[in-house]
């Protein structure tokens, strides 16, 4: 894929809009036979200051494990964005265009008691109602390892705006699934 090739599509994926709040995603990853390996969700807490938008991502497994990564992600111009993370080798690169968004980098992953250092192409799409669509590939020496899926939601609705505050009836409702969320865990 190339991300020229989204330029004109919609909605548009403004990736600091998008996370700035609280974001659930549910994800799986795959082997490269296909074979489902893992299964999680994912909290996010975002925080945009108008150039650094800080991820603060807290991982739940369903085997009970539990991993968190906090991004440091600077935007550099309207389409071109870099990270850094625990874990991550070096910066990762985005770019977006349109609807979609190419994250790249270079991690050690951790693999039972084992560090793999591997490589992760992600495109995401931003759909309509404010779903995002995360599809990676997780390669070591240009041999794909497996995929990760991910669907994103923000978690308080799809019309959250970077400055907005939520009247408290929102707020209420937000500590409402909060503790629906802690029961299901």
């Amino acid at each position: 894929m190339d991300i020229k090739d989204f330029k004109n599509t919609t909605p548009s994926l403004v990736l600091e809009e998008y996370f700035a709040g609280e974001t659930r995603a549910w994800g799986i990853f795959e082997d490269r036979f296909g074979k489902l390996r893992r299964q999680f969700t994912v909290d996010i807490n975002g925080k945009w200051n108008g150039r650094t938008l800080v991820l603060d991502e807290r991982f739940v497994y369903r085997d009970g494990e539990k991993d968190r990564r906090v991004w440091t992600i600077e935007k550099i111009d309207k389409n071109y964005y870099q990270g850094r993370a625990d874990g991550v080798i070096g910066v990762a690169t985005g770019d977006a265009k349109g609807n979609a968004l190419n994250w790249r980098y270079d991690m050690d992953l951790k693999v039972r008691d084992l560090k793999l250092r591997v490589h992760f192409d992600d495109w995401m799409f931003l759909q309509a109602d404010n779903v995002l669509v995360n599809r990676a590939r997780v390669t070591k020496w240009g041999i794909e390892l497996g995929q990760v899926t991910l669907f994103f939601q923000q978690t308080c609705g799809a019309t959250r705006k970077l400055t907005k505050t939520y009247p408290p009836k929102i707020n209420a409702m937000r500590r409402v699934d909060e503790r629906l969320t802690e029961t299901n865990q």
